[in-house]
């Protein structure tokens, strides 16, 4: 086998026996050694080291720990995805832990065992492994046409290809998804691949402005409209001609703000509070909700006839829970974002942080996930990120019980006939099989209806 094909490691040991015997042990392995700190760092300076070997007695500290330990963050520094594993005497064991704590992979004490030395360097080959992968899965999330949507599930790739078959169009857009599922994210995507992308992106949450004050905010108002109105001031829509105005949670917008957006929608005139002009503007409306689908058969938030204006194209957002490949990139993704601010190396996830990202629910979706790994590179004590410094349950990342497996089977299926019936309560009883009280006692308990 050539040293093209083997696996390379870095042996950093100045005993010249220990040494041989090193090499022997790691015949199979494309094999670099280094004698101190100085051409440790050297070597890697040259090429990667996926795994490095390193004794802590080095020179000119042999008896000692002081420049070994040196050395271990001086090469985590120069190069934080290499797994180091340290070596030690018998009576060492505080220099180990001291190791780990530093950013170490694993240590081993001497006298050498070959097959348990190489075992752990096996496995710390295996686990530089799958930390590359998912860096690699990161990165080409990142290379998604969408601005600022990383995903790799088949789902959320369907909804990237929609949104750009309908960016360069007119058409008015309705984003249905759980609170923090990023549709914020799309809305600005759809912008930005569109005709009007060097046109203004205004954005406004309808349930964050009080019902009295949310007509001025869209429509604008003239100079005494009212009570405080000291001066002419233009809406949201207006402020968007051109471009693109954003309905974030258009399902808490009074049905008399409804009646004049509508009427908008369809002429495509304002007129301001307290004014009698006609307006004319070129704005496109993209809205969003986390209600689900928002009217079925008359009932709901929105008039029907504003439901059907602005969802010419629904977008429907997957959860996070539906999707955990998304949620081990992401989280990746985060933590490669925002870990530059940090003064100490961080290697990146742990096995069981992983694990229990796919794992866990994420009720609170993107926004929760991005929190918690935020949060998790400030708090960590080691040098990967854990389950426990994510705040996980260590049971997130085992196999859900029978209970919950049945139960997500339920919601899904339920979503589907829902989904096929077009909201029709009959329709969707039948594809299930279930009477429509039953029908009716799912939907509540998934969700689906208040």
């Amino acid at each position: 086998m050539s040293d093209a094909d083997r696996p390379p490691l870095l042996i950093v040991e100045d005993d010249p026996v220990a040494l041989r015997q090193l090499r022997w042990t790691f015949d199979a392995y494309a094999v670099s050694t280094a004698a101190d700190r100085a051409s440790a760092l050297g070597e890697l300076r040259k090429s990667p080291f996926p795994v490095v070997l390193l004794d802590l007695g080095l020179p000119p500290d042999a008896e000692g720990a002081s420049e070994g330990l040196a050395a271990l963050g001086e090469i985590l520094s120069l190069s934080p995805q290499s797994k180091v594993i340290v070596v030690t005497g018998r009576e060492e064991r505080e220099h180990a832990l001291r190791a780990v704590e530093l950013g170490a992979c694993d240590f081993y004490q001497k006298p050498v065992d070959a097959d348990e030395i190489r075992f752990l360097v096996k496995r710390a080959g295996q686990l530089h492994a799958l930390e590359d992968e998912n860096r690699r899965l990161a990165r080409d999330a990142r290379r998604e046409p969408l601005p600022g949507v990383v995903c790799i599930s088949e789902s959320m790739r369907g909804i990237c290809r929609l949104v750009e078959r309908a960016a360069p169009s007119d058409i008015s857009v309705l984003i249905v998804g759980e609170t923090g599922t990023g549709k914020e994210v799309l809305c600005r995507a759809l912008h930005a691949l569109s005709r009007r992308s060097a046109g203004p992106l205004v954005a406004i949450n309808c349930a964050a402005i009080p019902a009295e004050l949310l007509e001025s905010e869209l429509f604008g108002h003239e100079r005494g409209a009212f009570t405080g109105a000291e001066r002419r001031v233009r809406g949201r829509l207006e402020l968007a001609d051109g471009g693109t105005l954003f309905l974030d949670e258009i399902g808490d917008m009074p049905v008399a703000v409804q009646a004049k957006l509508l009427r908008f929608l369809q002429d495509r005139v304002i007129q301001r509070v307290g004014g009698r002009e006609d307006i004319a503007l070129d704005t496109r409306v993209v809205s969003a909700t986390h209600r689900g689908v928002p009217v079925a058969g008359g009932a709901g938030p929105l008039r029907e006839d504003l439901y059907y204006r602005i969802s010419e194209l629904l977008i429907e957002v997957p959860p996070l829970r539906e999707r955990p490949d998304d949620a081990v990139v992401l989280a990746q993704h985060f933590f490669e974002q925002f870990r530059s601010g940090e003064q100490r190396p961080l290697q990146g996830l742990a096995p069981d942080a992983i694990a229990a990202v796919a794992a866990h629910s994420w009720p609170g979706n993107v926004r929760e996930l991005e929190n918690r790994i935020k949060r998790a590179i400030v708090t960590a004590e080691g040098s990967r990120i854990t389950a426990r410094d994510l705040e996980l349950s260590a049971a997130d990342a085992g196999p859900p019980d029978l209970k919950s497996a049945v139960r997500d089977a339920e919601r899904r299926a339920v979503a589907r006939a829902w989904a096929e019936a077009d909201g029709n309560v009959s329709r969707a009883s039948k594809l299930l099989g279930v009477s429509r009280p039953t029908l009716y006692k799912l939907l509540r308990e998934h969700g689906f209806r208040e």
